[in-house]
């Protein structure tokens, strides 16, 4: 009971006249939410129940929409929860927390999209290695890293902010992110600086490694054979579509949260609606689409369902 009485409670302001669309945006979100964990789901479970996709290159896209699991998980009950109430309104402590879940697993999917250009790099540019370079024992520490690193380092954040000392208590947006800067008093250095490094180690330089290890593969494809043009379009393709898709939201996210560039409050949640709609949705329509393996299974999958 004294704990509940000493919390400090934030109040969202990101929502645009949600007492008249209140049912509206529940179940447009709560619809969205179920079909983001199903499509997920199920391309995950096809993935593990085949033996012929226990390679690299499949665990990591496995891994990815387990990656978009848990991240909507850290937005949608809440977000659902929130549409419904009289109040919007989060514990400082719990505001904290689902910062540094969503800034982890954000940095977790850059991370992983670099373990999967490394992969597809050994196996178009160095395909007699592969097996060697990218035995399991590679697959389970490129994983580990990826997730292990950004939570380290978002943890040390989370920490700062936590005690950084706040003079105001109303959130520009729908749930926490870099907005949360917006209520401090005074924003320490130190925030800034391991701010600026988490974005450098865990999304400018994976991107740059991305660009570089697919150009790299691109040239060679080019240089070879019309067989590896060919498994080089197929499979690098959707991994080059989701880094598009996922670098455009965390420019917004990143660039217009943080350095507090106005923005319309409809365009605002809007854009920020995007970050937890499209790129948790994407995955799944992308990686069972255009990956040949993955879609031959689902089409199976789905034509066993129509028949029974």
């Amino acid at each position: 009971m004294n704990d509940e009485f000493n919390a400090t409670y934030l109040t969202f302001s990101g929502h645009v006249e949600l007492h008249r669309f209140r049912f509206l945006y529940f179940l447009v979100m709560f619809i969205v939410y179920v079909l983001i964990l199903c499509s997920n789901s199920i391309i995950l479970c096809i993935i593990w129940i085949h033996k012929s996709l226990h390679e690299p290159m499949y665990i990591f896209i496995a891994a990815l929409l387990l990656n978009s699991i848990v991240f909507s998980t850290n937005i949608y009950p809440k977000l659902l929860i929130d549409f419904l109430s009289d109040k919007q309104v989060i514990t400082h402590s719990h505001c904290v927390f689902q910062f540094f879940a969503y800034y982890s697993l954000g940095a977790s999917e850059f991370l992983l999209l670099s373990a999967m250009a490394y992969d597809r790099y050994v196996s178009i540019c160095k395909p007699l290695q592969y097996p060697v370079i990218m035995r399991k024992s590679t697959v389970s520490v490129l994983l580990l890293l990826a997730w292990l690193l950004p939570a380290l380092q978002v943890m040390v954040l989370a920490a700062i902010i936590k005690n950084v000392q706040i003079c105001r208590f109303t959130l520009t947006g729908i749930f926490c992110n870099n907005s949360i800067y917006n209520l401090f008093c005074v924003i320490p250095r130190t925030l800034s600086i391991n701010g600026v490094s988490i974005l450098l180690s865990t999304v400018l330089l994976p991107m740059l490694f991305i660009l570089f290890t697919y150009a790299k593969i691109l040239i060679i494809s080019y240089q070879s054979g019309r067989d590896v043009r060919k498994k080089a379009a197929q499979t690098c393709l959707p991994h080059l579509l989701v880094l598009m898709s996922i670098s455009c939201l965390s420019f917004y996210d990143v660039i217009i949260a943080r350095l507090q560039v106005y923005f319309p409050r409809s365009a605002h949640l809007i854009m920020t609606l995007q970050i937890v709609i499209y790129h948790p949705l994407f995955n799944p329509i992308i990686y069972g689409i255009k990956m040949k393996e993955i879609s031959k299974h689902l089409k199976k999958l789905l034509c066993e369902g129509k028949l029974n």
